[in-house]
């Protein structure tokens, strides 16, 4: 059996971050009575844009933790700092799109780019 619990352990975070911003976007829904598109409400427009932000990025997170971690190429120590640094990036990220407190996503955009930068060099490093 191969055994990666980082990327088990972001996969299980991951998952319930979708579940809450997908409820997010369903709550807003509910009340507006709107069942497709955004019913020109801002809120929901933000809603919207936090889970789609989401689920076009987290995947490919998940799939370089799940290659590193599965090739070896990095120590543990720096594989479950990139693993935390998904994590709090996409919080941020999130956050700051919603507008909620301690969110930023400017800032949770730039470290989710350079981890993925990070893992990515690491991942093709290891290859040549």
């Amino acid at each position: 059996m191969l055994h990666i619990p980082a990327t088990a352990f972001l996969t299980g975070i991951f998952t319930l971050l979708l579940i809450i911003l997908s409820l997010h976007v369903s709550f807003r829904r509910r009340d507006l009575r709107v069942g497709l598109g955004d019913a020109d409400d801002s809120a929901l427009r933000r809603r919207i844009r936090a889970h789609g932000n989401f689920i076009e990025n987290a995947p490919l997170m998940v799939m370089l933790c799940a290659a590193l971690e599965i090739t070896g190429y990095i120590p543990a120590q720096f594989l479950w700092g990139l693993v935390a640094a998904f994590i709090i990036a996409r919080i941020l990220h999130a956050l700051g799109v919603l507008r909620l407190p301690g969110g930023s996503q400017a800032i949770g955009m730039l470290l989710q780019h350079v981890a993925m930068l990070v893992g990515a060099v690491a991942l093709l490093s290891g290859l040549v």
